[in-house]
């Protein structure tokens, strides 16, 4: 049996998560969108939750496709909130929209938007080295700094937490605990 982290559920749709996408350096813009209207949404809520919900958020916002969502109009968004099948929180919604927005304005400014991001890092993956679930942050300095910057460039709900939550699930940082099978195959990516 494979040694996993600890936070993972004995599910397997967090298994397939953990094992084949936690982790994995992102540099695919339409990837890291869709991971941060997921984190958007994930905010209070289990991740397990939002996993279960993903192909429904998927369908529900035409593919994360950020240029459809950045013209969403007021019927789409009353569409999204009678939406059972996604979390429906109307600060939440507004902000995917808002989000969609301020990721094309970045995109303008930088080439793309994994340009931006990845310019935190020098473009290489911060590998951590925790032995326990315990040891791994819920943020840090880099995400408080990426965190005000979004906000700075007209984004909602990327808080601090949330942005770490985006750093872990797009391999900014590899926070598999070392006792994990995918802690050395996830720095060798």
């Amino acid at each position: 049996m494979k040694n996993r982290c600890s936070w993972v559920l004995d599910d397997k749709t967090y298994n397939k998560y953990h094992d084949e996408e936690w982790g994995v350096p992102v540099y695919d813009d339409d990837t890291l969108f869709a991971f941060l209207i997921l984190e958007t949404f994930q905010a209070g809520l289990s991740w397990i939750t939002i996993l279960k919900k993903r192909e429904h958020f998927n369908k529900a916002f035409d593919n994360f496709n950020y240029k459809k969502i950045s013209s969403y109009s007021q019927e789409k968004y009353e569409e999204l909130l009678n939406d059972s099948n996604i979390i429906r929180n109307k600060l939440k919604i507004k902000a995917t929209i808002t989000n969609a927005k301020a990721f094309i304005e970045i995109q303008k400014k930088y080439g793309s938007f994994s340009n931006y991001y990845w310019k935190f890092v020098d473009q290489k993956s911060i590998q951590n080295n925790f032995k326990t679930q315990n040891e791994v942050p819920t943020t840090s300095e880099l995400a408080n700094k990426i965190s005000k910057d979004l906000k700075k460039k007209g984004f909602k709900f990327v808080g601090p937490i949330i942005i770490y939550a985006f750093m872990q699930a797009t391999g900014m940082v590899n926070d598999h605990t070392t006792d994990c099978f995918r802690y050395k195959e996830v720095q060798n990516l």
